[in-house]
């Protein structure tokens, strides 16, 4: 090492990552997007979405219809699981990821599709799994960020912003969380990525500041149920002031499981609510769910939005898709690689696909989306 003193190298990356996270402050006025929230609807750059669409009677304006594109930003630490994740026609590269990712936001886009969500700690990559000894995730032990993730985000983050959609951006899934030990890195984590978005004056971004905050197999109690409100209003508290939209801060909620009614400490809080219809089979459940929601103590008018919902159904007449449009809330599109099904299928599992037109059921989310919005969200 030409007797550089390892002390001294290691102090010059913390240099350059530090430099390369932070960066020089962008200028509000340099954004093109901004996300905002009045009454139960959303708008984009001061005009609601889907303005004045109306689709089979369903009122489509204010909705923020969405999908599930969380490994938009995937790598995998671990030696031992890395090579799981390889192409067909090669080995996993997380940089391909995130530019095939970035070069297919443009068909999505037109086919009326404003939002998707997209997590610092991904989702599992193979749709579902009872462990997860891989490790994905922008957030380092120490609650610090690694530049390659935040590097790779923030692609994705600018483009996003160029087509005028919007970003749901989770900080903490909860098959990474337990990986930290106590509260103080999650406290960290929340801050910095705070301060990140902050840095950047991205005004597009929702936060999802955990996903799924009631599966069992968080750890740390500030990310579960009882008390993940709080971290809500330290975002809400730490941007106040900082962002140039309607709220002067960033808009933050969480999410829950499956099926599961928000809780009052959140719905009294939140600036939108985050519902999930995993496991929920039936529209007249999903119809349910929605009024349920709005009838939790301290609801307040906030647009209510699924962002992970399993099921499909898109050729028939009835559909979660509907079942939500039809009670006002927005939905999103979860979709997974099955049991026999190969790359081009599901946009969470990894390696993946990213076109709009990869497998008849994005094929077929996207047709009813298209028809939905207008073809082009206006």
């Amino acid at each position: 090492m030409g007797g550089m003193k390892l002390s001294t190298i290691r102090w010059a990356a913390w240099v350059v990552g530090i430099l390369g996270l932070a960066g020089a402050p962008v200028a509000a006025e340099g954004r093109k997007t901004v996300v905002d929230i009045k009454g139960e609807g959303f708008f984009i750059n001061g005009k609601p979405t889907y303005e004045g669409r109306v689709w089979r009677g369903m009122k489509i304006e204010g909705l923020l219809l969405n999908s599930r594109m969380v490994q938009g930003i995937f790598d995998d630490r671990n030696p031992e699981t890395r090579k799981l994740w390889d192409y067909p026609d090669g080995k996993w590269d997380p940089e391909r990821n995130t530019s095939e990712f970035i070069e297919a936001m443009p068909s999505w886009r037109k086919a009326g599709l404003l939002c998707f969500t997209i997590n610092l700690q991904g989702g599992s990559p193979q749709g579902y799994s009872s462990s997860q000894p891989w490790w994905n995730s922008a957030i380092d032990l120490d609650g610090s960020l690694r530049a390659d993730y935040m590097g790779r985000l923030e692609r994705i983050l600018d483009r996003a912003d160029e087509l005028g959609m919007v970003v749901i951006l989770g900080y903490f899934y909860f098959g990474q969380e337990p990986r930290f030990e106590g509260e103080g890195p999650i406290v960290k984590a929340t801050e910095n990525a705070t301060d990140w978005l902050l840095s950047k004056a991205y005004r597009n971004v929702l936060v999802e500041i955990a996903n799924e905050c009631d599966v069992s197999r968080y750890k740390n109690a500030i990310v579960k149920p009882g008390r993940v409100h709080e971290l809500i209003e330290m975002v809400q508290k730490r941007s106040a002031g900082k962002v140039k939209n309607e709220a002067g801060r960033l808009l933050v909620s969480v999410s829950y499981g499956g099926g599961t009614i928000p809780r009052e400490n959140v719905v009294r809080g939140a600036d939108f609510l985050l519902v999930h219809g995993n496991g929920v089979g039936e529209p007249r459940r999903i119809r349910e769910m929605v009024d349920k929601t709005r009838a939790v103590g301290g609801y307040r008018g906030q647009p209510i939005l699924f962002n992970e919902d399993d099921h499909f159904d898109f050729e028939k007449a009835d559909n979660n898709f509907v079942g939500a449009v039809s009670k006002g809330a927005s939905w999103g599109y979860f979709d997974f690689r099955m049991k026999g099904e190969g790359f081009d299928d599901g946009y969470q599992s990894v390696p993946t696909n990213w076109k709009a037109d990869g497998s008849e059921r994005k094929r077929g989310f996207f047709k009813l989306l298209s028809e939905m919005s207008g073809a082009g969200g206006k």
